[in-house]
């Protein structure tokens, strides 16, 4: 067991559980907790609320690093979140493999939201894209000519369904944890959703069923191998 779970009275192996069941499946924590407890592991959802917070962030971060090369095409949505009753607009970015690159959570969705999200996406990716996807928010034509003017920009309301279906894990997520209660936890939890989530889902109706248990297979490897290494304190 890694020293970074020293101190921790379970194993890795159940503290790693409980992450996947609860960033993969709109479980609570206190249905995580009953799960636990059929299988004879006492433990509350407190701990498991700990967990998350605790580990959740670092295993994204490493499975960040296991993702395949960013493609060449971003695509962009904004959606409006209720947090505490306010709404929000979340932005989020995925290329053509639907892989998600950033997201991020503001309070509008003007030239000056969209340029900040686009400087937030060049700086983790290190460069722009060939080519930029968006509906036809007038903020992105704001934030395309400060910040991405060499990159070819397509607006239609018909060419961005890739992003708007990544929505759809995180508008799960919101109904069963009935809404958000702050923005940073918002931001944190699903800056860690929007990684561990889609590595264990993949395009199963583009796959045969053969295809899609050795894959399956392969992403629980990766999983082992981030859980298992030593986490930043």
């Amino acid at each position: 067991m890694s020293s970074t779970y020293k101190g921790f009275r379970f194993p890795r192996d159940i503290i790693s559980h409980c992450i996947w069941l609860y960033h993969r499946f709109t479980l609570s924590f206190r249905e995580i907790e009953l799960l636990m407890a059929e299988r004879g592991i006492d433990v509350t959802y407190e701990t498991i609320r700990t967990w998350c917070a605790r580990f959740g962030p670092e295993y994204a971060r490493r499975l960040r690093r296991h993702q395949p090369s960013t493609g060449d095409k971003w695509y962009l949505d904004e959606v409006f979140v209720k947090i505490g009753g306010v709404r929000k607009y979340l932005w989020r970015a995925v290329d053509q493999d639907g892989n998600v690159l950033d997201i991020l959570i503001q309070a509008k969705r003007d030239g000056t939201a969209a340029n900040r999200f686009f400087r937030k996406l060049l700086k983790k990716q290190g460069h722009p894209p060939r080519v930029l996807i968006t509906d036809k928010l007038r903020s992105y034509e704001v934030a395309h000519r400060k910040t991405m003017s060499t990159t070819e920009h397509r607006q239609n309301k018909y060419l961005n369904n890739r992003c708007e279906n990544s929505h759809q894990p995180t508008r799960q997520r919101e109904r069963a944890m009935k809404g958000f209660r702050s923005v940073g936890s918002a931001q944190r939890f699903l800056a860690s959703f929007s990684r561990i989530s889609p590595h264990f889902r993949p395009p199963r109706h583009r796959m045969a069923a053969t295809d899609h248990r050795t894959e399956i297979a392969a992403r629980f490897q990766v999983w082992d191998q981030v859980t298992e290494q030593v986490l930043a304190a």
